[in-house]
């Protein structure tokens, strides 16, 4: 088990959205080794998210599932005041809720079908739960807020999926810059930028793509969603008090 010393969350409260597999369900497991009580999100009341719950318990700090269709507005609205009302506000929010286009049967949908899902998911998802959430965490004088961009999204990746995520990436990113502005002192807001992490995808996909990573990044390896969720806990804990409006790309030292 980590020590709790460094990057400690032990007495705060964080959601965390879109944590039934994945960087998702890795951040919420991290958090909880850190000692805080998470708050795990998914669209449905799936055994993946409710195994999440499960592994949260296992490392003996509280878990609660909230479930939200994040498509609609209504769901968006509850998200919030259930996760501010369930206990005394809520300390850390990270939005993790994304759309999966390379997996999922959306992965089969046309272009325009993809985007509209993708802006209304990933965009709009995390700007109105930031939005809402935020505000509150401002007026109470503490918080912290932290968003899933993508290493690529600002430098170009070819083919519809590269044209599709760094829109809807590129948006999250700038707009964690200006919301970082709009919320200090009181609240922090970052963003991670993945690069090449071994998510669903990455386990199933073929050589050229397995030769293509290594290829473009300088550690040799995949990411895997602990990377990402052990930069996820420094970022939203007390150590990382002096660090806000940042997007931190961690991918392994890819430039291309």
């Amino acid at each position: 088990m980590a020590s709790l010393e460094f990057a400690s969350l032990v007495g705060l409260r964080a959601a965390v959205t879109g944590s039934s597999s994945g960087i998702g369900r890795a951040i919420a497991v991290e958090l909880a080794r850190a000692g805080a009580e998470v708050i795990v999100h998914g669209r449905t009341e799936s055994p993946a998210v409710i195994q999440t719950v499960e592994l949260i318990r296992q490392h003996g700090r509280q878990a609660s599932l909230l479930t939200a269709n994040f498509e609609r507005e209504d769901d968006l609205a509850r998200f919030a005041n259930e996760t501010w009302s369930a206990g005394e506000g809520l300390d850390i929010l990270v939005n993790n809720a994304g759309v999966d286009l390379l997996t999922s049967p959306a992965a089969k949908w046309n272009y325009s079908d993809k985007l509209a899902k993708l802006w209304a998911i990933d965009v709009r998802g995390t700007v109105e739960l930031s939005k809402s959430l935020g505000a509150r965490m401002k007026a109470a004088g503490h918080g912290v807020l932290l968003n899933i961009g993508w290493d690529q999204a600002d430098r170009g990746m070819e083919g519809d999926s590269g044209e599709l995520f760094a829109a809807a990436k590129n948006a999250i990113m700038g707009f964690t810059r200006s919301l970082s502005v709009s919320l200090a002192p009181e609240v922090r807001v970052n963003c991670i930028a993945p690069g090449w992490i071994r998510t669903a995808w990455g386990e199933q996909a073929g050589d050229v793509w397995q030769q293509r990573v290594l290829r473009e990044t300088p550690l040799g390896r995949w990411g895997m969603p602990e990377d990402i969720a052990r930069l996820a806990r420094f970022l939203v804990s007390p150590d990382a008090g002096y660090i806000t409006g940042q997007v931190i790309c961690a991918n392994g030292g890819a430039v291309r």
